[in-house]
């Protein structure tokens, strides 16, 4: 194992996502500015950024900014103003794509660390080591890269920084290289501008002899007469199979990019830079998935050979994906990298609300979705590992001390949340292990159609991870989820058995009156006294200790 221990690389789409990272656990952010960046939602001024590398290198962090367009004539006056703007911001590296801005920056600016960017698409040693002899820092590798090719370019390249992907959306064509967005929406993928084309939706339409088109409508009467087939011009007779729904077919749509099954790979090959995408995602994707990947790495180095990946990608299951992958990791992609089914990111829990302050007798939480009586809020430690449960039966509006059961996330309420809630917390401990900035999550009722996907993809990547073949259960999962597409209900449950002010999980919540007062949770009670400090039962404890309702003490 290398004795390198690998940066931890976040993505910051503005100041508050920036802070949000660092704060969770990155050691590394990337941004950039809307006019020379690859990213043309950035929503940095040049005054947030200049604000956002300082708070970085105040703890002891690094800030990366990007200059990662593929450049026009137009551009090119822009570059001696933007180099003496990096100069002003004092970054720990300026990221990179084209090869002219590349000698154009190390010419005027030699004193910058240049990376490569990932849209250079360095897929093999030969081009890391040209990159090495332009005076590169760092190379950032393409995803298409291999697990297997990329212990090789570490072996053939040691004395250059590598950087991987290791998380987040993944496109369908080269790094990025599209075309299709140009085409369908008249927006440059490679200028920072994708209209993310390969996630549509597309349908079946006929154009008749009189030239009016109708759409063809597939359903369960009908479904048998068709079958459609893609044929390429130069395979004639290799005739491949479409699928379509009523809603239309997502051919091109890839799942998620998740290395963490197979992190412990990088970390000791020595990856010196594991990188998540994402600088268009909310706050809370970066403050959730930079503590679990935080979390990965730190236990990995305490103890390698009992590394396990299942605690974090439990917590990763709490952001919203299209479905996990571990794309070309092994190599070439297999249908198991696609989700033919659907385009959307979705999760079991959603982003509640943030700690804007920690008062002398509260916290002040900005409200992020809708809340209604009998919730329960999880607070997510930026500190701490354990999280703390508190189920509220009525919000009180900070501002005027008004009290409601509904808040709705659009209003931009700030609610109280006083510590006397937190019935069975030492009180000194909490306000230190949940600061400004703490995130709230809570569950999310689903649709029984959103519960099928959910199981689909936890399938598909069991099955890429364990590298076998089930096709009967593939094709259960898959045809249970075409069901509840047909189906379309739009009735949603809870994965614990509440709803409201009904119902308990059993884990022992603060604040909850059924758990702390209803004889069925006596043993659960008992049970989670002998706990340490803020400390809960999980979902398989609780349902083993409960009392089944009536049975004798």
């Amino acid at each position: 194992m290398t004795s390198k221990r690998s940066e931890l690389l976040m993505p910051a789409g503005n100041l508050r996502k920036l802070k949000m990272a660092i704060l969770y656990g990155a050691d590394a952010v990337y941004l950039g500015t809307p006019d020379m960046s690859l990213r043309t939602k950035s929503e940095f001024s040049l005054e947030e950024v200049i604000e956002g590398v300082e708070f970085c290198h105040r703890h002891g962090r690094r800030a990366y900014l990007t200059l990662n367009l593929f450049s026009h004539n137009k551009d090119i006056p822009k570059l001696d103003e933007y180099i003496e703007t990096v100069r002003k911001v004092q970054p720990d590296g300026l990221i990179i794509a084209d090869p002219g801005v590349f000698q154009y920056v190390k010419d005027r600016a030699p004193e910058i660390p240049l990376h490569v960017s990932t849209q250079a698409n360095i897929c093999s040693w030969l081009s890391v080591k040209f990159w090495q002899d332009q005076g590169a820092d760092l190379v950032v590798l393409a995803r298409e890269v291999s697990y297997p090719e990329l212990v090789e370019i570490r072996e053939k390249c040691p004395e250059i920084k590598l950087e991987a992907f290791v998380h987040g959306a993944m496109c369908m064509t080269y790094s990025g290289r599209c075309l299709l967005s140009n085409f369908m929406a008249e927006r440059g993928a490679n200028q920072g501008n994708c209209a993310n084309s390969c996630r549509w939706n597309y349908g079946v339409r006929m154009r008749l002899k009189d030239g009016t088109v109708q759409e063809l409508d597939i359903n369960e009467s009908n479904a048998g007469m068709f079958e459609f087939l893609l044929e390429e011009g130069c395979r004639p007779g290799e005739l491949m199979p479409i699928e379509e729904d009523g809603r239309g077919s997502y051919i091109l749509n890839s799942r998620d990019l998740c290395i963490m099954p197979k992190l412990d790979e990088y970390l000791k090959i020595g990856v010196d830079s594991l990188k998540v995408e994402g600088r268009g995602k909310s706050e809370y994707y970066a403050a959730i998935v930079a503590r679990a990947y935080r979390m990965a790495i730190d236990d990995y180095y305490a103890d390698p050979e009992n590394w396990d990946p299942k605690p974090y990608m439990r917590e990763l299951e709490a952001v919203g994906n299209r479905g996990y992958t571990l794309a070309f990791h092994d190599g070439r992609l297999s249908n198991l990298a696609h989700d033919y089914e659907h385009t959307a990111s979705l999760a079991q829990w959603e982003y509640a609300g943030v700690v804007t302050e920690v008062a002398d007798d509260a916290f002040h939480v900005l409200v992020k979705a809708k809340l209604t009586a009998g919730e329960v809020l999880e607070f997510v430690s930026p500190i701490a590992r354990e999280t703390v449960l508190l189920r509220v039966y009525d919000f009180e509006v900070a501002k005027d001390g008004g009290r409601t059961e509904v808040v709705h996330g659009s209003t931009q309420t700030v609610i109280r949340l006083p510590f006397t809630l937190f019935d069975h917390e030492d009180i000194d401990a909490l306000k230190a292990r949940f600061p400004a900035f703490t995130v709230l999550r809570k569950e999310r009722a689903l649709t029984e159609e959103q519960w099928n996907r959910v199981r689909f993809d936890k399938l598909t990547q069991a099955l890429e991870i364990s590298g076998k073949d089930n096709p009967k259960a593939y094709a259960r999962r898959r045809d249970a989820l075409a069901d509840s597409i047909a189906q379309d209900s739009n009735e949603r449950r809870f994965k614990t058995n509440r709803v409201g002010t009904e119902g308990c999980c059993g884990k022992g919540c603060n604040g909850c009156l059924i758990f702390w007062q209803d004889p069925q949770y006596e043993l659960a009670r008992a049970a989670l006294q002998k706990r340490k400090q803020g400390e809960m039962l999980n979902r398989a404890e609780a349902a083993e200790l409960k009392r089944a309702a009536g049975e004798p003490a």
